[in-house]
C-alpha cells in the first residue's frame, strides 16, 4: 500500500470521525432542544390550568359575597369574612396572572388582560363599588365565561394544541340558572 493510499484511508476515517462526530452533536442539541421546550410546555399548561382556577375561585367568592350583600343567599359567615376571603383568592389570582405573564404567548397574555377587566367588574360590582342590576350582574358572568374560553383558545393555540374551544362544533352556551331562582322574563 502506497503513502497516497495510506493518507487516503487516514483521511477517510478523519472525515468519518468527524461527520460521526457532528451527526452525535446535532442529534444531541435537538434532543436537549425538545426537552427544553417540553419542559417550558409542562410549565404553560400548569401556569395556564393554575390562572383559570384562580379566576373561577375568585368569581365564586364574588358571587357568595354578592348573594349575601343582596339577600339572595342566607349566609352564615359576617360580611367582612366574604371580602377578605375574596381578598385571598385575588391574591392567588394574582400570583397566577404573574406566571402567566412569565411563560404566556402573546395571545395568551392578552387574553388574560381581557379577562382580568370583566373579572374586575364581577368583584367591583360584588363589593359594591358599582352598582348594577342583577341582568348586568349576569352579563358580566357571562362575558367573564366568554373571556375564559377566548382565553382556553388562546392558551391551546400557543401549546400547538390543535381545534376549538368555540365555534361551530362548540357553540356558546348560557348560564347555568336553576329555575327557582329565574325571575319571570330574566333568562
Amino acid at each position: 500500500m502506497g503513502t497516497g493510499e495510506q493518507l487516503l484511508t487516514i483521511g477517510a476515517v478523519l472525515l468519518g470521525a468527524l461527520s460521526t462526530h457532528a451527526t452525535n452533536y446535532l442529534m444531541e442539541r435537538g434532543r436537549n432542544r425538545h426537552q427544553l421546550l417540553t419542559r417550558w410546555d409542562d410549565k404553560k399548561i400548569d401556569a395556564y390550568g393554575e390562572y383559570v382556577d384562580s379566576v373561577k375561585a375568585r368569581i365564586r367568592m364574588a358571587v357568595r359575597l354578592y348573594e349575601a350583600r343582596e339577600g339572595r343567599r342566607e349566609e352564615h359567615r359576617p360580611e367582612q369574612e366574604l371580602r377578605e376571603d375574596l381578598s385571598d383568592t385575588g391574591l392567588r389570582w394574582g400570583s397566577a396572572f404573574e406566571r402567566v405573564m412569565l411563560l404566556g404567548g402573546d395571545d395568551a397574555i392578552e387574553a388574560g388582560h381581557e379577562l382580568n377587566l370583566v373579572l374586575s367588574e364581577i368583584e367591583w360590582q360584588a363589593t359594591g363599588r358599582i352598582t348594577g342590576t342583577l341582568a348586568e350582574w349576569r352579563e358580566r358572568h357571562r362575558a367573564a365565561f366568554r373571556a375564559i374560553n377566548e382565553f382556553h383558545q388562546a392558551a391551546r393555540a400557543d401549546l400547538g394544541i390543535r381545534g376549538s374551544v368555540t365555534g361551530e362544533k362548540h357553540p356558546e352556551r348560557e348560564l347555568l340558572l336553576p329555575e327557582s331562582r329565574r325571575p319571570a322574563g330574566d333568562g
